[in-house]
């Protein structure tokens, strides 16, 4: 399953067994600056691929408040299959990390040397911008005890020093690229 809605869903259902429409209020307060959904239903199209892979299962309605004007929603809980699918796949994702940065380098490899560094300097900027909009753990994130304050201080820190390491990257691609470009001005 390569969907990352289904995988965040999936995360959502294992935190607290839900139904679809509250699904979907969750998922857009809890992913709304890394996830996006085209519209509501590709919440219930996530749910019925979840369940047909066992990850999730509809769980018995509660007899303790029967409303006889409406039919019951289904409320989905995770399996335990559902639960360790969702573990190895958050662990996969080192993996993907790492074929993308390596994937990035190697794309860049293949231009020329001072057309390499036009794209450094436009990556740098990049970097630079999106760092200005990433919010700085903060009062208002720290005073959150829950896990919506766990995932918010999380996600700073992991932007914060994920754009150390990339302006580190940077100032080292720059040097070897400026130094692959003085050596073929040399030998032209």
């Amino acid at each position: 399953m390569r969907s990352p809605i289904s995988w965040a869903l999936l995360g959502l259902v294992i935190q607290r067994p839900s139904y679809g429409y509250e699904l979907v209020q969750r998922f857009e307060r809890t992913y709304e600056d890394a996830l996006e959904l085209s519209s509501p239903s590709q919440v219930y199209t996530a749910l019925d691929a979840l369940a047909r892979r066992s990850l999730i299962e509809k769980l018995p309605a509660d007899d303790a408040a029967p409303d006889a004007l409406r039919q019951p929603k289904p409320h989905y809980g995770a399996t335990a299959a559902g639960v360790r699918g969702y573990q190895d796949w958050l662990i996969a994702q080192v993996h993907e990390e790492r074929r993308r940065s390596r994937l990035f380098a190697r794309q860049l490899a293949v231009l020329a040397p001072r057309a390499a560094l036009a794209v450094i300097e436009r990556y740098e900027q990049a970097c630079l911008e999106e760092a200005k909009r990433t919010p700085i753990a903060t009062a208002d994130h720290t005073s959150d005890d829950g896990a919506s304050g766990l995932a918010s201080r999380l996600a700073c820190e992991e932007d914060r020093l994920a754009v150390g390491a990339r302006l580190s990257w940077i100032e080292y691609a720059r040097r070897e690229f400026r130094g692959l470009a003085a050596g073929r001005s040399r030998q032209r």
